[in-house]
C-alpha cells in the first residue's frame, strides 16, 4: 500500500488530513463544518473517555445528562455569557415539517412560543436545575460531569480541532465557599495536565487567561497549553472558576450552617475530540498516526506471514497463547487473521493507523524461536528469542512502558527547543516567526493584548502558575529567569517599556 501522505515539510496543513483520512479517524459530513468520526477515532475517544471517567470518579465526580435543548431565556440570564455565545448559537424555531410536492417544509404553524437554543454549553440549563437541588449547606458540594455533544456555529473548520458540532465533557459543580471552589478548579485542571502528560505523552503548561480570553461568565479560566510539531499551540483543556454569577443569574441559594442565606459558587471545566487533534500534531510523522500505547485502542499486533491456509493456522495455534498472556497483563492486542490482504498491506494499514507495536512472524521464525517485533514510533525492527514465553511477553510490555516514556521525551525536548526568551518587541517579532512559545513581559493591559495580537497574529497562551514562570520552566524547560521561589521574574514590558512586569506566554495558535 503506497504512502499517499503528504510530508509535513511540503504542506502541513495537507499532512495532517492525510493522517485522518489514512488512519481512518474520521470525514467531512454532508453538513458544513461537522464531521463523522470513524471507528477507528471514535476507539481513541473511548480510549480516552475511559481513563477521563475514571480520573474524574477518582476525584468524587458522578455522571448525569442534561438536555440538548436551551430555552432562548435561559441564556438571557447571564449577560457576559449570552454575548460570549450569541454568536455561535444554533436556533430552533419549529417543531415540525409537513409534507409538499417537492418534499417537505417548515410548517409555519409549528412556531415554538420560545425558540431553543442547541447546546453551546450546559451552565444555563444545569444551574437552573441546581436551583430545585440546592436549599441547604447539607446539599453541598454538588459534583456533576457529562459526557455529550455540542453545537457551536464556527465558520471556519477542521477535523477534530474545530468543528460545528463536538463531542467532549463537562464538569459542572456547586461549592458553599470560595475556596472549595477554586480548589476544585485547580484540582481538575491538575487531572486535565495528568492525563494530558501520563496518557497522551503530550507535555503542557498550565496557567491562567487573560481577561480577553477568558471563558464567558467565568472570573477566572485555567487552561494547559500544548505545543505542535509544526510550533503553534493548541488549548488542550480549560477549568473554570464561575465564581457566584450563574447562582446569581439564576438565584441559586443554600442556608449556611449559621443560617444565612448566600450564594452557591462555581466551577466548570471540560475537554473535546480536538485532543485527538492534539494527539495527531504532537506525535504522528510521515507515514501516519502515531499513538502512545496507554491511550492507543490497540497496543500490539501480530501480523502472520503464510503461504496457506495451513500455515496461518498453525501461526495462529503458535500465538493463542501469547494473546492470552497479554491480555491477561492488560495489554490490548489482536491476532491479524485476515487472510485476504498480503503482509506488506497489513503493515502499511497498521502502520499508519498509530499501532506501537507489530509482531511479524512466519513459519521459519516459529522453527528459529524468534519474532520480529517493530516499534511504530521509531520504526525500527528487532528479531526477539520467543523460547521463554514469560521474558518474551513480559518484555514487550516493558517495551510498551519504554514507547510511552520515549514519546513523551521527544515531545518535551522539542517543546524546549521550541520556546524563547525575549526582551524587546523586535525580538519577540522576529521569534514568533519561528514558531513555538515566546516568553515575554507585558503590561497587563488589553490595548498592549491587542496591539500584539493584531500585529503578529499570536496570542498570550496563558500567565503560568505558580506565579513565578522561571521557576516552573527552569526544571521543566531548562530555562532561567525567576528571582525567587514563588515571585515572578519582573522587567520592562516589551512593548510599552511599563516596569516591573510579570512575563507570559505567547504563541500563535490554533
Amino acid at each position: 500500500m503506497a504512502n499517499r501522505i503528504t510530508s509535513q515539510e511540503t504542506d502541513y496543513a495537507q499532512w495532517y488530513l492525510d493522517v485522518i483520512r489514512e488512519a481512518k479517524l474520521a470525514e467531512h459530513s454532508p453538513v458544513r463544518g461537522s464531521m463523522i468520526i470513524r471507528p477507528n477515532g471514535y476507539a481513541i475517544w473511548e480510549s480516552m473517555q475511559t481513563t477521563l471517567d475514571h480520573m474524574f470518579k477518582e476525584t468524587g465526580h458522578e455522571n448525569a445528562y442534561f438536555p440538548l435543548f436551551i430555552p432562548k431565556s435561559f441564556l438571557s440570564k447571564e449577560a457576559e455569557h449570552v454575548e460570549g455565545f450569541a454568536k455561535e448559537c444554533a436556533v430552533v424555531t419549529h417543531s415540525r415539517l409537513r409534507a409538499t410536492d417537492g418534499g417537505v417544509d417548515v410548517d409555519p404553524d409549528s412556531k415554538l412560543e420560545e425558540e431553543l437554543i442547541v447546546r453551546p454549553t450546559s451552565e444555563t440549563i444545569i444551574w437552573d436545575a441546581y436551583r430545585g437541588w440546592i436549599q441547604s449547606y447539607r446539599d453541598l458540594p454538588i459534583l456533576i460531569n457529562q459526557w455529550a455533544n455540542v453545537v457551536r456555529w464556527e465558520m471556519r473548520t477542521r477535523l477534530f480541532l474545530r468543528t460545528m458540532e463536538f463531542l467532549w465533557q463537562e464538569g459542572h459543580t456547586a461549592h458553599a465557599t470560595r475556596d472549595e471552589a477554586i480548589d476544585e478548579t485547580l484540582k481538575m485542571l491538575e487531572v486535565y495536565k495528568t492525563f494530558a502528560e501520563q496518557t497522551m505523552a503530550m507535555p503542557v503548561i498550565t496557567g491562567v487567561k487573560t481577561a480577553s480570553e477568558r471563558f464567558a461568565g467565568a472570573e477566572d479560566t485555567y487552561c494547559i497549553e500544548a505545543m505542535m510539531q509544526d510550533g503553534k499551540a493548541l488549548q488542550a483543556g480549560t477549568s473554570h472558576f464561575l465564581g457566584q454569577n450563574f447562582a446569581k443569574a439564576f438565584d441559586v441559594t443554600y442556608q449556611t450552617k449559621e443560617g444565612g442565606l448566600e450564594h452557591v459558587w462555581a466551577t466548570s471545566w471540560g475537554v473535546s475530540t480536538r485532543l485527538i487533534g492534539g494527539i495527531i500534531m504532537t506525535h504522528s510523522d510521515d507515514q501516519g498516526l502515531v499513538l502512545p500505547p496507554a491511550l492507543a485502542p490497540l497496543q500490539i499486533v501480530i501480523v502472520p506471514i503464510f503461504k496457506s491456509e495451513e500455515d496461518l493456522d498453525a501461526i495462529e495455534a503458535h500465538c493463542k497463547p501469547w494473546i492470552e498472556g497479554l491480555k491477561s497483563r492488560g495489554v490490548r492486542c489482536r491476532f491479524d487473521h485476515r487472510s485476504q490482504y498480503k503482509p506488506g498491506f497489513k503493515f502499511a494499514e497498521h502502520e499508519a493507523q498509530g499501532v506501537p507495536i507489530r509482531i511479524a512472524i512466519g513459519r521459519r521464525d516459529m522453527d528459529g524461536q524468534v519474532a520480529e517485533v517493530a516499534r511504530r514510533d521509531t520504526l525500527s525492527k528487532e528479531s526477539m528469542p520467543t523460547d521463554d514465553a514469560t521474558l518474551f511477553l513480559d518484555g514487550l510490555v516493558a517495551l510498551l512502558d519504554t514507547i510511552q516514556a520515549d514519546l513523551l521525551a521527544s515531545a518535551r525536548s522539542r517543546m524546549i527547543e521550541s520556546t524563547r526568551k525575549v526582551d524587546t518587541y523586535e525580538e519577540f517579532k522576529e521569534a514568533i516567526e519561528h514558531g513555538g512559545f515566546v516568553i515575554a513581559h507585558w503590561d497587563g493591559t488589553a490595548e498592549t493584548e491587542k496591539k500584539i495580537k493584531e500585529e503578529t497574529k499570536a496570542t498570550i497562551r496563558c500567565i503560568p502558575l505558580g506565579g513565578d514562570l522561571g521557576a516552573h520552566f527552569n526544571d521543566y524547560l531548562g530555562l532561567q529567569g525567576s528571582t525567587q521561589e514563588g515571585t515572578p521574574s519582573l522587567a520592562p514590558c516589551m512593548v510599552t517599556g511599563t516596569p516591573e512586569v510579570r512575563p507570559v506566554l505567547f504563541a500563535r495558535s490554533y
